[in-house]
């Protein structure tokens, strides 16, 4: 279902128009879609019917608490990447049980504060790490459950900077150590080992390098298995991609039947930690239009969204749909979206058809996730608002940041006399 559409030619989400969201809490502001929160996670939670299973929403990709109690509510895990994402999961009412912790660098607070809480597992990245985390378990007189994220070395076909599978990216242990670590786990007072994982990348637009990854995961399991070492749980990661401009993204149920087969007859429970296919199209930014501005060759409409507020552009080269919240038939001209940053990278798209005058208000699709969470204060700019729909009600869950709020925390250096 669509819960952005138009009627009588102006912009909804769900049952609110976005002219009276801007009116009520102004722009920029991120909105966000309850019913399409629920519905993706519900996509891979229905997909998933008949296996064991423990879908665990990545918090990077939107972290406000409202976003996630929508999803704990539903009874989702979680994916955690620093102590902040797990102190935000449990304030949003999530079960620490259902949490796993992945990340290259944690710190020993972040372990203390997890093994804690009882979470469900660590994604363990290194030597080092798996030394440091027995250590502080048993320091604690506590067993720290582990799963080795295994670096697979299957290229995800997706942005450089989102690709986290091949051997020269800083995550998970090489294919090649693996047996050794996870004997070293085994073997090492503190530690109970609990599955294995891997995560390949973002933005995944075909099932192949998921199949590809599973393959190998399952043959580690296989191999350590004959030396008595064996797993509860098997963790896919996450990175399915979404629809930004003509993407065509397998569905939830496609991406759990290509892997279904694979897990026949094993006794493992699959784990797997969407973050962009749940909150990226539940989520849109909403700027207004301060001026139009025609050029030699180049036509721009600067908006009061800037780059600060939405990165990918910038950061990632991305695409995102851009539309008008009100329809007009006069004819489009061709301009760049460009916001009040001084920089010439502030653009939130390039070359885009538009109808459009001062005064309008824009939508930028697509940008539910990594929008917010990657946001800044660069030019000192207070952050947006965020809002969330449901039906025909909508509130903010997060309130624009207040000038005062930008250096309130700041003070001057006064020379004493």
């Amino acid at each position: 279902m669509n819960h952005f559409a138009r009627r009588e030619g102006a912009l909804h989400v769900e049952d609110v128009a976005l002219s009276a969201i801007a009116g009520d809490v102004g722009t920029p502001a991120y909105v966000y879609s309850k019913a399409a929160l629920e519905g993706h996670w519900r996509a891979f939670d229905d997909a998933l019917t008949g296996i064991d299973h423990l879908v665990c929403y990545a918090v990077k990709a939107n972290s406000n608490l409202a976003v996630l109690g929508v999803l704990a509510d539903l009874g989702s895990g979680f994916d955690v990447v620093s102590r902040g994402e797990l102190e935000r999961v449990v304030a949003a009412g999530g079960d620490p049980a259902a949490v796993v912790f992945s990340g290259v660098g944690k710190q020993r607070a972040e372990m203390e504060r997890a093994l804690e809480l009882g979470i469900h597992y660590f994604n363990v990245e290194s030597e080092a790490e798996l030394a440091r985390l027995a250590e502080v378990a048993r320091t604690h007189g506590v067993t720290a459950p582990v799963a080795v994220r295994v670096n697979p070395d299957v290229d995800a076909n997706t942005h450089p900077y989102i690709s986290t599978g091949l051997k020269h990216n800083k995550f998970g242990i090489s294919h090649s150590d693996t047996l050794r670590i996870y004997q070293q786990a085994a073997d090492t007072v503190g530690l109970e080992v609990a599955g294995i994982a891997c995560h390949i990348g973002s933005q995944l637009t075909e099932v192949t390098p998921f199949v590809d990854a599973l393959d190998r995961l399952l043959s580690l399991t296989d191999e350590l298995s004959t030396r008595g070492i064996s797993m509860r749980h098997l963790d896919i990661g996450g990175g399915l991609g979404i629809r930004y401009r003509d993407e065509e993204p397998p569905s939830a149920g496609a991406y759990v039947d290509a892997i279904r087969a694979r897990l026949a007859g094993r006794r493992l429970s699959l784990h797997m930690e969407p973050g962009r296919s749940i909150a990226g199209n539940a989520g849109l930014l909403l700027v207004g239009v301060e001026y139009v501005k025609p050029g030699d060759g180049k036509n721009f409409v600067v908006v009061d969204g800037a780059m600060n507020d939405y990165i990918r552009p910038a950061l990632y080269q991305a695409w995102c749909e851009i539309e008008n919240v009100q329809h007009r038939s006069t004819p489009t001209r061709l301009y760049d979206i460009v916001g009040p940053v001084c920089e010439s990278a502030d653009f939130l798209g390039k070359d885009r058809h538009l109808s459009v005058e001062p005064g309008d208000l824009l939508v930028v699709h697509s940008a539910g996730a990594y929008g917010f969470g990657m946001a800044s204060n660069y030019n000192s700019r207070p952050r947006a608002a965020e809002v969330m729909v449901s039906g025909s009600d909508f509130r903010v869950v997060r309130p624009r940041e207040e000038m005062a709020e930008l250096f309130a925390s700041e003070q001057l250096w006064v020379t004493a006399r």
